[in-house]
């Protein structure tokens, strides 16, 4: 009786371990088919985004002071006739021709009046836009790079002190460009937050014009999160399918970096403490218009050494689930490019990106 009785007593025991290896095995199965359906819609997503350029990087940005470009809203200088014979010593001297406006009116109104140049002996004498001392480069319009990387060391606060690596990479292939911002909080192998913000557009006349914008998010444990703006002519259409009118000159999260370095190379007068930088940006939650306040140059502590640099801050106040505010400090020496980014969501949750090494050029 022994044995029967005692396979009776553990008969409900084996049952209920059996239905726990089932459903065990029923989440297992199900995670996995969850898993797979996110990863295919992950990879169908990507598969829709532009193809990224690849370039090679071959050298280094060597710090320098800036170049002169030359500026089209310049009016292109006068060429004043030969002077007539000097009058006798005793007669009055002739008034200058109404008609022949002032150096200082030729130069545009960020720009200080440059000197007038030395008259030459034989030569007929040109009204300069430009210090007589300017480089022969400075007739060359501004001429955009192939390709350019910089890469920062990231530090901050994200529900306590977090470290991690950054890169912001512009690619130019005739007249199309892209700009990649990667952000990685934590290892590379196992990060706790990477985000890759990606703009695609055109180069026009008044900078850059982007098409599409798209921003992937990653935290550990959750799911991947994707948005995308679509730059349409006269609309932009936002993540949730709004359609939102676009205002000249609108950027993105991504661009708007290298707009305001192409801004400050082309007009460095810009770049004046008490100065304001009034731009459209176009975010995942809004498009406004954003105003930046040049605060004075200030010294930037990177790995290769000091660099001075000018200190933009946005008026906009960073809230708890507010738009991403960004600080930044454009440096002159590296062709204005930004030698620290601080973005900031509020006083407890920021990013601090600092060059970590020279910017690197392609050929």
């Amino acid at each position: 009786m022994a044995g029967p009785l005692s396979r009776t007593a553990f008969a409900p025991r084996r049952r209920l371990a059996f239905a726990a290896l089932c459903a065990g095995v029923l989440a297992l199965h199900a995670w996995f088919v969850t898993a797979l359906r996110d990863r295919l819609g992950d990879i169908a997503s990507r598969a829709a985004m532009p193809a990224r350029i690849e370039v090679a990087y071959v050298r280094e940005l060597e710090p320098a002071a800036p170049p002169a470009v030359a500026r089209p809203a310049v009016p292109k200088p006068r060429v004043r006739r030969a002077a007539p014979p000097l009058p006798p010593a005793s007669a009055p001297e002739p008034e200058a021709s109404e008609s022949e406006p002032p150096a200082s009116e030729l130069a545009p109104a960020w720009q200080e009046p440059p000197p007038a140049p030395e008259p030459a002996a034989e030569a007929p004498a040109v009204a300069a836009a430009e210090p007589a001392s300017a480089p022969a480069s400075a007739s060359e319009p501004f001429a955009w790079p192939t390709a350019t990387r910089l890469t920062y060391k990231l530090s901050g606060n994200v529900r306590g002190e977090v470290h991690g690596d950054a890169q912001v990479e512009w690619i130019r292939q005739g007249e199309r460009y892209q700009v990649h911002l990667d952000v990685t909080v934590g290892l590379p192998i196992a990060p706790l937050i990477s985000r890759r913000m990606s703009s695609d557009g055109e180069l026009t006349e008044q900078g850059l014009s982007p098409r599409r914008y798209d921003e992937d998010t990653r935290l550990m444990f959750r799911a991947p999160r994707r948005v995308t703006l679509r730059f349409e002519p006269d609309a932009i259409v936002m993540p949730d399918g709004r359609r939102l009118r676009r205002q000249q000159g609108v950027q993105d999260t991504a661009s708007q970096f290298v707009q305001l370095s192409w801004l400050f190379t082309t007009k460095p007068g810009l770049l004046r403490p008490g100065n304001t930088i009034d731009l459209a940006l176009a975010l995942p939650k809004s498009v406004d218009r954003w105003v930046y306040d040049v605060l004075g140059e200030e010294t930037v502590a990177t790995s290769f050494g000091a660099v001075d640099a000018f200190h933009l801050k946005p008026r906009r106040v960073s809230r708890p689930g507010g738009d991403l505010v960004a600080e930044i400090w454009f440096a002159p020496t590296l062709r204005y490019l930004p030698a620290r980014i601080r973005i900031e969501q509020d006083s407890e949750t920021f990013i601090d990106l600092v060059l970590a090494r020279k910017p690197e050029l392609a050929p």
